[in-house]
């Protein structure tokens, strides 16, 4: 089970953290990621993380403004946001990976949280 939370209204240019909580011992054994689906749109692929942390992959629009992370002590990915666009509005989700390297597909993925709404004013 993975529960996401920390989203929220913000004002463009400005910063969130979304963290995703996961259930179960094998949190560490798998890959993470975080997808997005805006109204009308379809989902697409935000980062990804590596179960050890150490290869992480970012879709080309939030290249130098996302930060993925993981603590695996805490079962927990998180998804920093900073310098936020209108276009960054969507519902965001993470997801557990079916393998242990990032993956940047939603088919490549076996669970998916309930999704938080971040929606960026201009």
């Amino acid at each position: 089970q993975l529960q996401a939370s920390g989203g929220g209204l913000v004002q463009a240019g400005g910063s969130l953290r979304l963290s995703c909580a996961a259930s179960g011992r094998a949190f560490s054994a798998y890959a993470m990621g975080w997808f997005r689906q805006a109204p009308g749109k379809e989902r697409e692929f935000v980062a990804s993380i590596s179960r050890a942390g150490d290869s992480i992959d970012y879709t080309d629009s939030v290249k130098g403004r996302f930060t993925i992370s993981r603590d695996n002590a805490k079962n927990t990915v998180y998804l920093q946001m900073n310098s936020l666009k209108p276009e960054d509005t969507a519902v965001y989700y993470c997801a557990w990976a079916r393998t242990s390297v990032v993956r940047t597909q939603p088919r490549d993925y076996r669970y998916w949280g309930q999704g938080t709404q971040v929606t960026v004013s201009s």
